[in-house]
């Protein structure tokens, strides 16, 4: 590429724009108090996610009561409202910590979490004073479930043996709810806390038994309810969508044959709740966009229809008495936000006024979805986002999720829309391996299936070009994680496919990967990918890092300096052999961040960064 085709730079005009769009502040992941009169959740107006806590009136500003230098994940109300529960990712690692503060602000302080290498996942309260969650403690692969008393700080394990993510603990705290297992094969074991017997809740063999998650015991105990895989349907594609399931308990909580309550072919159950007027709420995921019904437990029949202001729904909070549902919710125009939705059927969703303002509306595009088929004939779709007044082919960048189980959504993407604001043209698709078609459509790039996904990419440029989307020869590559590991693929297997590239926290060698990444992380991709010592020829054929010499077209590398989950050495050792190479690179390390950006001044430094550069190259 030579400088007569680079881009004079982005206009002061694109640059206040992107400014706007990537400072956009939102709130997130809320946790009403037992009497449903206040709400903690985190919000990034500090430039930082924070814990605070607002009133629904409003009448006195939102309280910040995590430290100053605290990054926040996620809140848990305590079921006594004594205490707020939350998750701190120190310095940007993905090695969380627990914290619990008062409500008022005092008595804040450190329960889980003291050692640096080790990761507390969150659980919840299983009763006043005492909240549950599983520790990994960095030197293998295994996290256990245990018991904190916040009090008093003393811990008790449930539950040992494998990686065990807890979902549910019995009123009684003898049993424990657990997911465990690797990607895409996760299912949730019933642990007997005396003896240490772990039992699948679903056998193996049974509708439901490949993979489950999210358990949860009914009220009285003698059921438990989850979420799983069903069996698809001859004839009917990716029919084998996510469900929910009621698996009996005996008298001595042994699991029976499961029945599945509620489901659909043509949506995956995200989320749900069981009610105690016999109805079950659930959060569908259809094609992306989120759907919330009421049915009947009994005969899952729809009882209500919820509409929600905006697409998608990725957390949420119910009150006790099941009948207002608080929803983070985010769309194409929207950060993410706080909305009280009432499930009764009597009124629309209100937003919370501690919500943030968002950018201007017209700053912002909305995506439309796009479906396309693979070489295979197999089905792919994907979300596309047009600049205003762009009528035919256009630069255009093709930006992949991570994952590579994740899903792209019509949510609010901070970067997507600084390229559209630069006037590039996105397009954000779904390639076998995501999430949200069904079970099938998710492990069709396992292992050394992987191939097909990578054809995938050169499926969606070919569609983009042949439909007067993009100019062929100005389309760049653009991923996250997985995504970014996706990119780098692309770029070294088809030179001419792409005329730029960037990356953020991209893995460049999956070897160098399983070596450095955390252990639970490692032995969790082992069915993803492959194994690292058995497999270890077929892991250096697919990562990108054994063909760089191929690449041709400038790429940024961009990642956390701080990342433990895909080490900042994935992006440090591809920069280093592309100089060594010659090749035109660019390396930028946003410190102190993790493997997702969050600090709001590294957040528009990255997207500006990454606007400029597709500008210059396409």
């Amino acid at each position: 590429m030579t400088d007569v085709l680079r881009s004079p730079g982005l206009s002061t005009e694109v640059r206040l724009a992107i400014a706007e769009i990537a400072a956009a502040a939102a709130a997130w992941v809320p946790a009403l108090s037992p009497g449903a009169d206040r709400v903690a959740y985190v919000s990034d107006r500090s430039g930082v996610p924070r814990l605070e806590v607002a009133t629904f009136d409003q009448q006195t500003p939102p309280a910040v009561l995590s430290g100053p230098e605290e990054e926040v994940v996620s809140v848990a109300w305590s079921p006594d409202g004594a205490w707020i529960a939350y998750l701190v990712s120190p310095g940007g690692s993905i090695c969380a910590q627990l914290w619990v503060v008062r409500p008022d602000g005092t008595d804040r302080h450190l329960v889980a979490g003291e050692d640096p290498r080790a990761t507390v996942f969150a659980g919840g309260w299983t009763a006043p004073g005492h909240y549950v969650c599983s520790i990994a403690p960095g030197d293998g692969p295994d996290a256990d479930v245990v018991l904190v008393d916040v009090v008093s700080g003393a811990r008790r394990t449930l539950a040992s043996g494998g990686f065990l993510a807890v979902t549910a603990v019995s009123a009684d705290e003898r049993t424990v709810l657990a997911r465990r297992g690797p990607r895409g094969h996760r299912h949730v074991v019933l642990a007997d806390v005396a003896s240490g017997v772990q039992r699948r809740v679903i056998p193996l063999s049974a509708p439901g038994g490949a993979a489950s998650e999210d358990g949860r015991f009914a009220p009285d105990g003698t059921a438990v309810y989850l979420r799983a895989a069903l069996p698809g349907r001859p004839g009917v594609p990716r029919s084998d969508r996510t469900g929910l399931v009621r698996v009996p308990l005996d008298a001595d909580r042994v699991p029976g044959a499961g029945e599945v309550l509620v489901a659909r072919v043509d949506a995956d159950l995200d989320a749900y709740a069981v009610r105690t007027d016999g109805t079950v709420l659930c959060v569908w995921n259809v094609d992306g966009v989120t759907e919330l019904d009421l049915r009947d437990l009994a005969s899952g029949a729809v009882v209500r229809a919820i509409a929600l202001p905006e697409p998608v729904l990725p957390g949420w909070s119910l009150s006790a008495d099941g009948g207002l549902l608080l929803a983070e919710l985010t769309g194409p125009t929207a950060p993410r936000s706080l909305w009280a939705v009432p499930l009764d059927g009597a009124g629309a969703a209100v937003q919370l006024p501690s919500t943030p303002r968002p950018p201007d509306p017209h700053l912002l595009v909305t995506p439309v979805c796009l479906r396309y088929p693979a070489a295979d004939g197999t089905e792919l779709d994907g979300w596309l986002y047009t600049p205003p007044g762009v009528r035919g082919p256009n630069r255009t960048v093709v930006t992949f999720h991570g994952g590579p189980e994740g899903q792209e959504r019509p949510a609010f993407n901070p970067v997507a829309q600084s390229l559209v604001a630069a006037g590039l043209t996105v397009f954000a698709p779904n390639v076998r391996g995501s999430g949200g078609h069904g079970r099938a459509f998710m492990a069709a790039d396992d292992l050394a299936a992987r191939e097909s996904s990578f054809d995938d990419v050169v499926a969606t440029v070919d569609h983009l070009v042949a439909e007067g989307i993009a100019l062929p020869g100005q389309v760049g590559a653009h991923g996250w994680s997985y995504g970014g590991y996706l990119t780098l693929v692309a770029l070294t297997r088809w030179p001419d496919l792409f005329a730029a590239g960037a990356t953020l926290a991209g893995m460049s060698d999956l070897r160098t990967f399983f070596a450095g990444t955390e252990p639970w992380m490692a032995a969790a991709s082992v069915t993803e990918y492959g194994d690292p010592v058995a497999d270890r020829e077929m892991l250096a054929a697919i990562s990108p890092m054994t063909a760089l010499d191929r690449l041709t077209s400038p790429v940024l590398l961009t990642h956390g300096d701080r990342d433990t989950n895909v080490p900042v050495l994935e992006s440090v050792q591809a920069h280093q052999e592309l100089t060594a190479l010659g090749a035109p690179v660019d390396l930028l390390l946003l410190r102190g961040e993790g493997h997702t950006i969050v600090g709001r001044e590294n957040l528009l430094h990255l997207s500006e960064r990454v606007a400029e550069w597709f500008d210059r190259w396409l």
